[in-house]
């Protein structure tokens, strides 16, 4: 997909499919990031990562990002954005959008009735939906997953 912003923030869309659970131990005890504490061996339980990361299912879908715009929100290329379709996009949320006939991700900010798509990286700039702007909300980022 080709991006005349040369922003390239969506590299590509997946969707959701249930399949066969997948569980993963879950320790009982949070990870302290301060000051060590004493190791506990202990379980918890499984967790199941598509239950603790899909509200709705039938309308969610992978992104996968390709862009710089949104570094300043802890989104970086090739990161894995799960976006959920169901959730009503509202101010300060991170967006997938279509702009004259463009994916992206930006954070929606509505200021009066204006409505502006918001990098999270100084060298892009915002984009002003106006009229004459081909615009729909596509869905609500509620996930990022990224590689450390």
């Amino acid at each position: 997909m080709k991006n005349e912003n040369n922003d390239g923030s969506i590299k590509a869309i997946y969707s959701f499919e249930k399949g066969k659970k997948l569980l993963r131990p879950l320790m009982a005890s949070k990870i302290n990031a301060g000051f060590p504490s004493p190791a506990q061996d202990y379980i918890e339980g499984k967790l199941d990562l598509n239950e603790h990361l899909i509200s709705h299912p039938a309308s969610t879908y992978f992104v996968r990002v390709d862009g710089y715009s949104m570094i300043g929100a802890g989104i970086l290329p090739d990161d894995i954005l799960v976006v959920d379709r169901a959730l009503e996009a509202s101010d300060k949320r991170i967006i997938i959008a279509i702009v004259d006939g463009e994916l992206t991700v930006k954070r929606l900010r509505i200021v009066e009735q204006d409505y502006y798509l918001m990098p999270e990286n100084d060298e892009f700039l915002p984009i002003h939906i106006h009229e004459g702007v081909d615009f729909v909300i596509w869905g609500v980022v509620t996930y990022v997953i990224h590689k450390v």
